[in-house]
């Protein structure tokens, strides 16, 4: 699928829409994504800032994806565990950016070589329109290579 399309799509996808959120861009080798979330009465809480769960949710499924994209079928990419923590009160709109570059693959890569899993860390700052850090977010991806791919063969 290409990016754009996905793209799109993620953008129609009720948790997103009914949140707020919005990916702005989402390259088309899936190594770069940018996601904002404009500040609206539906996605307020209660003393008027943004919503925890949706800081939280819209840096959800990138790490995931975009790994799993990069590395290709020959991999198993899921999301492990995650947190955040909230820095200062989220106001106007905010934004996450997701860079995954070709060291983190390779590490991934190497430490997957023999079938074993890895478990990797991304670290992603959400940040406001003055470039203040409003929440850290921490996601924990796994990857484990399919067995058939350490053959030669491709994965199914």
């Amino acid at each position: 699928m290409r990016a754009s399309i996905l793209r799109h799509g993620m953008n129609a996808w009720p948790p997103f829409l009914f949140a707020g959120i919005h990916i702005t861009a989402l390259s088309d080798d899936f190594r770069h994504a940018r996601v904002e979330l404009r500040r609206r009465w539906y996605n307020r809480n209660y003393v008027g800032t943004h919503f925890g769960g949706s800081l939280f949710a819209m840096t959800d499924p990138f790490w995931m994806l975009l790994t799993m994209r990069a590395l290709g079928r020959d991999y198993h990419v899921w999301d492990q565990a995650a947190e955040i923590r909230f820095l200062k009160p989220g106001r106007g709109t905010v934004h996450a950016r997701f860079d995954l570059d070709d060291g983190v693959l390779d590490a991934i890569r190497a430490a997957t070589a023999d079938g074993t899993k890895h478990l990797h860390w991304f670290e992603t700052p959400v940040v406001d329109d003055a470039g203040e850090t409003v929440a850290a977010v921490r996601k924990q991806v796994y990857v484990r290579r399919k067995p058939a791919a350490r053959d030669g063969s491709a994965g199914a």
